[in-house]
């Protein structure tokens, strides 16, 4: 595939209990993930996403400390990908946005996300 139709994006992901895997980097034995409702979820990734967008924290400072994935280790970076590659919802978010730009939350079977674009 042509680097062309290709973006890149950084995202923060809080998992709960619906999510698919009960399990991360930093809730290794998904005790927390277990407990945590959608809704706490969502209101600490609204949270976040207020705190990015008023300027008062940076979005790969806080993906490194709250991001259930594995790009955390990355400020949240995953890097250039294509379409079909990830969750639909995550995909059709980020390519809807400008570069620079912040998602709403998007919600996959993995938890809840925002995005940022940044290729």
């Amino acid at each position: 595939m042509s680097s062309a139709n290709q973006v890149r994006a950084s995202h923060i992901l809080i998992k709960h209990e619906g999510s698919r895997r009960k399990a991360s980097w930093k809730d290794p034995e998904g005790r927390v993930i277990r407990s945590t409702t959608r809704e706490s979820a969502l209101s600490q990734l609204k949270a976040l996403r207020e705190d990015i967008v008023s300027g008062k924290a940076k979005f790969d400072d806080l993906a490194s400390r709250f991001s259930d994935c594995s790009s955390a280790k990355r400020g949240g970076d995953l890097g250039p990908f294509g379409r079909g590659q990830m969750q639909k919802p995550f995909e059709e978010a980020t390519y809807a946005l400008k570069v620079g730009e912040i998602s709403d939350i998007v919600d996959t079977d993995s938890g809840v996300h925002i995005i940022m674009r940044t290729g």
